[in-house]
């Protein structure tokens, strides 16, 4: 039996999402949440990229549109931060799917800042 991947740098984020839902709440923009995790990875000394731009391969050649991951953390995996008062949308879920597929990482964690309680999915691709 294999183990959960990444499961410490999995937890590390989720802390960090805590601390920013449990300093600010609900009701703001993504932005707000993103700039507000950018200050809690930089204290905690956690690897990451904001905005990693990803492209798209067809038959082996780049296709003109491009995708931005919120973050991408430690090079390992993807985190998208959302703001839905109704919990995670099945679009949300699509799109960091198809986020991992460009990006050829296996983990991505879909946070969503928007209710009244802090929620999160794990997608394995």
């Amino acid at each position: 039996m294999t183990g959960i991947i990444y499961k410490t740098e999995v937890y590390q984020i989720i802390g960090v999402c805590l601390e920013v839902y449990k300093t600010l709440g609900f009701g703001f923009q993504e932005v707000v949440y993103k700039d507000a995790m950018e200050i809690e990875f930089l204290e905690r000394g956690i690897k990451y990229v904001r905005e990693n731009k990803l492209v798209v391969l067809y038959k082996g050649k780049q296709l003109n549109r491009t995708f931005n991951t919120d973050f991408t953390i430690h090079e390992k995996f993807l985190v998208e931060v959302k703001v839905n008062k109704d919990g995670i949308a099945d679009s949300a879920v699509a799109q960091t799917l198809n986020y991992l597929k460009a990006s050829g990482m296996k983990l991505g964690l879909v946070v969503n800042f928007g209710g009244t309680s802090l929620n999160y999915k794990r997608l394995i691709y």
